[in-house]
């Protein structure tokens, strides 16, 4: 319970001092997750919204695939993106491995089947007359999907907030792909991990402290977001 303590006040600390290296690790954690998640939405979404509105041939395996994909180890993911990224591997040239790209295309990967996942389920619940109906007023399928979407958005900001938690969280793939380089590609969970091996409990754990708060402040901005929108 004393290191708890000394973590809690350490964080205090850091943040009071407006520590740059904190910040800094801070910051990037938040703009990397972000970009990946936003990257996750397009692609996701997009899938989600394809195989929930069309009907074809292998159309319940795509989606069970894409349900075993919500829950990916994230270590399995940065092993086959450093192979793909490695220098002798397909993409070697570009050079993107250990850089903060490497990191988001990493999150990116596990963050897309979590919302494709629950977009489609989304979709699929909304009554199935409602897009003839939607139609039958005279809407073109690009508006039909817009308005398909609207009556989804709740479900749907729970999935990006489940996307988001899955990338901010994890440290695997980050470690892997982007190994931890100071002021480079360090994250809040490979630095705790880093401070938790050298036995500097009191850093670790302001660290994740820090982590929970910033996972805290942008769920609760989407809650409210979505908590708003709700039906009264």
């Amino acid at each position: 319970m004393e290191l708890i303590w000394e973590g809690i006040k350490k964080a205090v600390e850091l943040l009071w001092s407006l520590d740059p290296e904190v910040l800094g690790i801070t910051f990037f954690t938040l703009k990397v997750t972000v970009l990946a998640t936003l990257v996750s939405l397009v692609l996701g979404l997009g899938a989600g919204t394809a195989l929930a509105l069309n009907t074809f041939p292998g159309k319940r395996l795509l989606i069970s695939l894409i349900n075993t994909g919500m829950g990916l180890p994230p270590v399995v993911v940065g092993l086959f993106v450093t192979i793909l990224l490695w220098r002798n591997g397909p993409f070697g040239g570009l050079e993107l491995l250990y850089t903060p790209s490497a990191i988001v295309i990493a999150q990116t990967v596990i963050a897309t089947p979590i919302i494709a996942g629950i977009s489609v389920a989304a979709l699929q619940q909304l009554p199935q007359d409602l897009r003839l109906q939607i139609l039958a007023l005279g809407a073109t399928r690009t508006q039909m999907v817009f308005m398909l979407l609207r009556e989804a958005r709740l479900p749907l900001l729970a999935a990006v907030m489940a996307g988001f938690g899955g990338v901010i969280s994890e440290v695997g793939a980050s470690l892997m792909v982007g190994g931890n380089i100071k002021g480079e590609t360090r994250v809040l969970t490979t630095a705790t991990v880093m401070e938790t091996g050298k036995g500097n409990f009191d850093v670790a754990i302001a660290l994740s402290l820090l982590l929970l708060v910033l996972t805290f402040a942008v769920n609760a901005a989407l809650t409210h977001l979505q908590q708003r929108e709700r039906p009264r």
